[in-house]
């Protein structure tokens, strides 16, 4: 007797067990994988500063030519982005995240040894492929490895791995650089995926049981509506990254780096503080206020003077974008099943590509013709438009779409 009501003691302590962790964010998979991320975004910070003076000075090649390897990355991950989405869903998370970090371990490394700019170019392409896999299959995992109800918590904190990776990579690869050449930084970005690839392999496989009915959707399509409120936020913060400094030059700001210390220590700390109040507002209200603070405080500063008014519309627009990522991220998955978060992150990420490239280009259009304030004028009003057509969203009943049918 004693030993059956032993047992079902253990069986009942463990079954407690098993439901405390299953509510617990910060778990050892959630911290691998966070940390495995910013091994890899401080890879992409370390590119950020060695891949234009690697192309302009041993290469020989111009500023153009620098453009050029930069911006072939954007173009094979915006075009892969949906067949990672479709792959994840299919075959899992764990091969495309382990996948992506060692194909751009392979990518760095051999970019040490790159001699020409037609070869830079060509592994740029090829980090672009890593990129889709990684981004994609990370945003998936994540939403896997997350309580129902607390998806934007997790999201706040996750999305530091980024902040801080593409923060720190620059100076790490000027130091890098410094020490022992470019070869060496290259070689530092190359170890930092390796370490990625390590970290990953305590995170696991965590596609859900479930995600073999998946249908491998390229477009997640019930994604599509607030995707396009997520387009108009990065439109946003790219054209707010893009001109700020040559902005606050212009007003007189004797530090003209300033603005962006004040925009990234309040999304930083922001979401430190934040991140459990965004799960308790509904995700397209939320995100549709956050739009509403960007284009308030990009109009402050298209209006802006003086260094103050400068100072007070970057925390304003850094404010908002506190809380958009977040917000739209948890809007987008509440669209998908657990077996199409391939397909939906794949359909979410796609503009963040879309609008740092697209959104700096428009506004460099609009600057050339009517300023820099201009450009942020124009940017508010864009901005505006979206925090409303959000709006409209968010009172709609939104629910994942059916699953397909085995």
């Amino acid at each position: 007797m004693w030993r059956s009501l032993a047992g079902r003691t253990l069986d009942h302590m463990t079954a407690t067990a098993n439901v405390l962790d299953s509510q617990r964010l910060v778990t050892r998979r959630f911290v691998a994988l966070a940390t495995a991320e910013l091994a890899y975004f401080t890879a992409d910070g370390v590119a950020i500063l060695a891949l234009p003076l690697h192309v302009t000075g041993p290469l020989g090649s111009s500023e153009r030519g620098a453009g050029l390897a930069f911006g072939a990355f954007a173009v094979t991950a915006l075009l892969l982005r949906p067949l990672a989405g479709r792959l994840a869903d299919l075959r899992g998370r764990r091969p495309l995240m382990t996948g992506g970090a060692a194909l751009a371990a392979l990518a760095y490394a051999a970019t040490a040894y790159a001699d020409s700019l037609a070869l830079v170019v060509l592994l740029r392409l090829v980090l672009g492929v890593a990129e889709a896999a990684f981004f994609v299959a990370a945003m998936a995992a994540l939403a896997d490895l997350t309580p129902e109800g607390r998806l934007g918590e997790a999201l706040s904190y996750n999305s530091l791995g980024l902040y801080v990776g593409l923060a720190a990579g620059p100076p790490l690869a000027e130091l890098l650089v410094a020490t022992g050449g470019f070869r060496v930084a290259w070689l530092g970005a190359a170890l930092l995926n390796v370490a990625a690839v390590a970290l990953l392999r305590l995170v696991g496989e965590t596609r859900p049981p479930s995600a073999h009915e998946a249908d491998g959707t390229l477009v997640h399509r019930p994604a599509l509506a607030p995707a396009l409120g997520f387009l108009v936020s990065i439109v946003a913060m790219g054209t707010f990254l893009a001109f700020i400094t040559l902005h606050a030059q212009d007003v007189g700001l004797a530090g003209t780096s300033l603005p962006m210390v004040v925009y990234g220590t309040t999304v930083v700390f922001g979401r430190l503080a934040c991140g459990r109040f965004i799960d308790r507002v509904r995700p397209l209200v939320l995100a549709s206020g956050a739009l509403a603070a960007m284009g308030g405080g990009l109009l402050v500063l298209a209006l802006a003077t003086t260094p103050t008014a400068v100072l007070v519309g970057s925390a304003m627009t850094a404010a908002g974008v506190v809380f958009s990522t977040p917000a739209f991220f948890s809007a987008i998955f509440a669209t998908a099943a657990p077996e199409q978060r391939g397909a939906a992150s794949a359909t979410a990420s796609m503009a963040l590509d879309l609008g740092l490239a697209g959104g700096p280009v428009a506004a460099g259009l609009v600057a050339e013709r009517h300023g820099i304030a201009g450009a942020f004028a124009a940017a508010a009003i864009v901005t505006c438009a979206g925090a409303g057509w959000t709006l409209s969203l968010a009172r709609r009943r939104v629910r994942p779409s059916p699953a397909p049918r085995a």
